[in-house]
């Protein structure tokens, strides 16, 4: 193999060997590793011009010792960057939770998975933490006592510190709040807090909240709690005996899915909780008489909450008991066909934009009905064995929504275990992702 030295700009490399047996691609490219300059860039001055990837090196007489100009330049070196690489963990924890895309977890302080549960369902509402956030220590309104004023300063403080967390927080303050204003749930067996109901501690929770948060005390633009869960229902009460019939209206800040045998879906659930019977006395007829009672949605929130009443009260054995049939429920609820004929008839035409807007997305030809400056509103659903949270797709930056009944599970708070006063509360938020992560 003959012996070449190549001049490449100031520089000389002598003694580099040429393996004849070899294509110039393979010389080339071992002065690219002396010179840094890329194969294709090199113009090597040979006998009879430049060296070809298919010369021949037969036709060149190379002789040892023979000098061989280059030409080319080289690659820019690659500087290290002026920043290292950060991992997640070893960012402030702000930063994690906000790379992370989801909340801290809450440490059960003994008996206290029915609070944890409630909170995590709650904070995923963003409307509830935006008005909570210009909730003032130390300004209460009127008609608000102390110890609501102070469970809602510590709801805003706890929602805070999962918001900036990555570790388990303790809801301690949190905790004493709520049993200062909620007694029972300071109830002790043994010396030991004992286990309470979920759906009770959410229902005292929003009825706090509806007070605190919707009194003088509140900025102007904080989201009225019935607003964001509150329903409107409308009653015809009617007594097939004496035939008297009446109408009632009354708001509710959850729906209720009532357990039966003949019941395998949250839909069947939903229409038996809506049509009930009720003993009272009849003007008519000077005694007791049995009444039905078919209530009809007629204003809906932007989230919705299901209840599944699978704790009742055993005669027989004077104690609650827990129904425990499987019931399916939906990633997405409908509750059109439970709503009153005005509710209805309001519900039409952001339907039917939202249908459009679904056709269009997979290119199917729609005929335009409705002006195109309707906003819609898509909501949530969420439903649980005990008691469940729902949130709608808002975005609080487009004004005047229009709520089209559909409803997009978020959140599910579930109890595990075949007992009413032991067992294990959990619940699921919908991440970023899309999934359904236990929080």
């Amino acid at each position: 193999m003959p012996t070449v030295c190549i001049k490449w700009q100031k520089q000389v490399f002598p003694g580099i060997e040429i393996d004849t047996s070899q294509p110039p691609m393979v010389f080339k490219t071992q002065l690219y590793t002396l010179t840094g300059v890329p194969p294709e860039r090199q113009k090597i001055m040979v006998k009879g011009g430049i060296l070809k990837d298919d010369t021949d090196w037969s036709t060149l007489g190379l002789k040892d010792g023979q000098k061989l100009m280059m030409i080319g330049t080289a690659d820019e070196i690659v500087k290290a960057p002026e920043k290292g690489p950060v991992f997640v963990e070893d960012l402030p924890e702000e930063e994690q939770a906000a790379a992370l895309g989801h909340s801290a977890g809450l440490y059960n302080l003994g008996n206290t998975c029915y609070m944890n549960s409630t909170l995590q369902c709650l904070h995923s509402v963003p409307e509830l933490k935006s008005a909570l956030l210009s909730y003032s220590d130390n300004v209460r309104g009127n008609g608000v006592d102390q110890a609501s004023h102070s469970l809602t300063v510590a709801t805003r403080n706890t929602f805070g510190e999962l918001d900036q967390s990555v570790r388990p927080v303790a809801p301690l303050h949190f905790l004493q709040m709520l049993r200062k204003k909620y007694p029972q749930f300071a109830q002790q067996q043994n010396n030991v807090y004992m286990q309470q109901d979920a759906e009770e501690c959410w229902t005292q929770l929003i009825y706090t909240l509806s007070q605190t948060l919707t009194s003088e005390a509140s900025e102007p633009a904080a989201a009225q709690m019935k607003e964001l869960f509150g329903i409107d229902l409308v009653s015809r009460v009617h007594c097939a005996e004496s035939g008297e019939e009446s109408s009632e209206a009354e708001s509710v800040y959850s729906l209720k899915c009532h357990i039966s045998h003949d019941v395998n879906h949250l839909h069947e659930g939903l229409k038996h909780g809506l049509k009930t019977e009720l003993e009272k006395v009849s003007p008519s007829l000077g005694r007791t008489a049995i009444y039905t009672r078919e209530s009809r949605i007629n204003e809906l929130p932007r989230y919705l909450t299901v209840q599944f009443v699978r704790f009742f009260w055993k005669r027989e054995s004077n104690q609650k008991a827990k129904i425990l049939r499987k019931v399916d429920y939906p990633l997405e609820l409908d509750v059109y066909d439970f709503c009153s004929d005005e509710l209805k008839l309001k519900l039409q035409t952001p339907r039917q934009v939202l249908r459009d807007a679904e056709s269009a997305k997979f290119g199917l030809k729609v005929e335009v009905k409705t002006s195109s400056s309707q906003n819609i509103e898509g909501s949530l659903t969420s439903a649980g064995e005990s008691s469940s949270i729902d949130i709608d797709k808002a975005d609080s930056s487009v004004p005047k929504k229009q709520l089209t009944g559909i409803y997009d599970l978020i959140a599910v708070l579930t109890h595990k275990g075949r007992s009413a006063d032991s067992g294990h509360y959990v619940g699921w938020v919908k991440q970023d992702d899309g999934k359904m992560d236990r929080v």
